[in-house]
Order: C-alpha cells, then structure tokens, then sequence
C-alpha cells in the first residue's frame, strides 16, 4: 500500500475531510477487507451475532472506497492503535481465572455474573444465530415458561422481535414470566436443552447462568414499538400492578437522556439519523430539546429547529416510534461500553 498522502493544508484537514465519508462502522469494515480472509474471519468469530451482521453489511457498502479514503482509514487505525494502552486487553479472562483458583468455580461464576453481567455465558446461544420468525415458530407450541426462558436468553432486540412475532393473547404472559425470572439453575436448564434438542443441537453452560429478571423484562420492552409496549403493560397492570410499576421503573426512555452527560449524548447524536431525531425532538420535553441543541455546533442545531418547523404536525405514533429508534440505539452504545445512560432515580444504565 502507499504511504499516506502529505496533508496539503495541515494534518487535520488532510486526515479528517476524507474520514468523514464513512462511519466508524464502514471503516472498520474497510480494514476487515484489508485484513484478509482468515484475519477476518478471527475476528469475525469474536463478535456477537447483531455485530457481524451490520459489520457484513457495511463491508458490501464500502467496496468502491476511493484509494486517498483507504488510506486514511489505515492511517487513523495505526494512530488509534498507537495510543491504546493495552492495560485492559486479556483482563476479562485473567479475572474469571484468578477468581475461579481463588473460590472455585460455582463461586467465581456467581461473583463476576454480579459485578459483569455481559460476561456471563448465555444457554442456547445458536439461537441468536436464527431470525425471529424462526425462534417464534420453534418455540411456539412449547409451555409459556419454556417460552419465557427462551426469551430470556436472547439478545434484547432479538427478544422483542420474537416477542412481537408470538400470539398477543400470551405476550403479556411471557413478559410476566420473564419479570419473575432471576436465574437458571443447571438442573432446569438441562431440562430446557432437552426441550430443545429434538428441534436443533444445543451447547450450553452447566453453571448457574442469570437470565431474565425485571431488568430483562424492561429492556426486552424497550425494544417493541409503542403500541405493542403499551398493550402488553396494560395486561401486565391488570394482573400486577406493582410488577407492571417496577418494569416501567427500569425502563429507559426518549425522555431519560436529559439525564445523561453531553460527550454521551454527543456520540449517541452522531449515530442517529437525521430525520429520526427530527421527529423525536417534535415530541420532546423543552428541556430535553434544549440539552440535545446544546450538545450541537450553532449550525447544525439552527438547521435542526428549521427542519422542525418545515416539518409542521406529525401523528403522535410517528414521533414515539423515532424515540424508540433512538433509545435502542442509545441502548446499543450503552452495551457496548461506548456511552454511560443515566436512567431514573440517577441509576446508571450501563
């Protein structure tokens, strides 16, 4: 490969004018398709299911990037790169193995599972391999807590499109189940792979795994489209009012980020798109919409309030369904470490 160009009018507006072409998503596929098949396909096996699906499909988006964009892209990869310190790589596996020669296993499990919960290992995991449609039709005729189980051991997102996808008279029923859940015990989750296994192969951890949960059950909601999410709590009141108050409790929602921090909000408005947020903000809070501007260059929040007023009445389901847009992709970065939410009563949704 060449050496990248010199800068012309300085490295920033050298480096940057090019960058700005992609996303971070298309540049990391950009270097997947530098990498080579099998130091892509490594790192392909690291990632979850959701991950190689839109890294797959932003690298078919990047296949006529122009050779000074390449470049560029491979320049800022080595500087980023550079400045990584490398004191966190490995730590997840060093700490499970220092706890588990310290407390045993069973111990260890139940310890890290605590302190971080997206490190523990998840049963059935070949399912977040399958579209919803087929989740929903494999566990369709099962038992309502077979199919709560299942549910819970599904990424979010994926969770809610099964959801969605199964008889409304009993998704108020699984969402109940789900609330209740706090953790498997291997001797049910056994059970569950036996259910399962004449349906497809399973491998799946014999320890304790925690799954479900209120927590679970909120952010499952958080994923389904307004009136869904509305339907299933009314049923979910009727039977329990309090369980009902608890899963709304823990659920985040458009107006929750006035409570978040600017460099966080800064990044969630760089991953969304225009015309969502457009919508979104018609429906806002004042002071959620004077915080979003704020986290804005002069310019692009003077052209977001013209948008606005161009845009004139829109139907209320229109603007709820771009916040939900926009809390699942806030919800996204959160997962995955890049922006903090602060959720009710100034609880950090991480």
């Amino acid at each position: 490969m060449p050496a990248p160009r010199p800068a012309a009018t300085g490295p920033a507006a050298s480096t940057m004018q090019p960058l700005e072409k992609l996303t971070s998503l298309q540049r990391a596929a950009v270097l997947m398709m530098l990498f080579g098949e099998r130091a892509a396909a490594a790192v392909l096996r690291n990632l979850s299911p959701s991950e190689v699906q839109h890294l797959g499909a932003a690298m078919y988006s990047v296949g006529d990037v122009d050779q000074l964009t390449l470049e560029h892209v491979v320049e800022h990869f080595l500087v980023e790169l550079t400045n990584e310190t490398g004191l966190n790589h490995g730590a997840p596996v060093y700490i499970r193995s220092m706890m588990t020669e310290a407390l045993g296993e069973d111990k260890a499990q139940s310890i890290i599972s605590r302190i971080n919960p997206s490190s523990v290992e998840r049963p059935i995991e070949i399912l977040d391999w399958m579209d919803a449609r087929s989740i929903a039709e494999l566990i369709i005729d099962e038992h309502p807590q077979i199919i709560a189980l299942v549910v819970a051991c599904l990424e979010y997102s994926l969770a809610a499109d099964v959801l969605t996808l199964l008889p409304e008279d009993i998704q108020p029923d699984i969402v109940r189940r789900i609330a209740d859940l706090t953790s498997i015990q291997p001797e049910a989750l056994r059970d569950l792979e036996q259910v399962m296994q004449r349906k497809f192969k399973a491998s799946a951890t014999t320890r304790a795994s925690q799954i479900g949960g209120v927590k679970a059950a909120a952010r499952i909601m958080n994923f389904t489209r307004s009136q869904t999410e509305q339907r299933i709590m009314r049923e979910v009141r009727k039977e329990d009012k309090d369980l009902m108050q608890s899963i709304m409790e823990n659920m985040f929602v458009f107006e929750n980020l006035e409570q978040s921090d600017e460099r966080s909000l800064q990044t969630l408005l760089r991953s969304v798109d225009n015309e969502q947020l457009v919508l979104a903000l018609k429906g806002a809070s004042e002071g959620l919409r004077d915080k979003l501007l704020g986290c804005m260059s002069t310019r692009a929040a003077a052209n977001l309030k013209d948008e606005m007023e161009a845009l004139g009445p829109v139907r209320l389901t229109d603007v709820q369904e771009a916040q939900k847009a926009i809390v699942a992709t806030a919800r996204k970065l959160s997962d995955e470490g890049t922006i903090v939410l602060a959720g009710r009563g100034g609880e950090q949704m991480v």
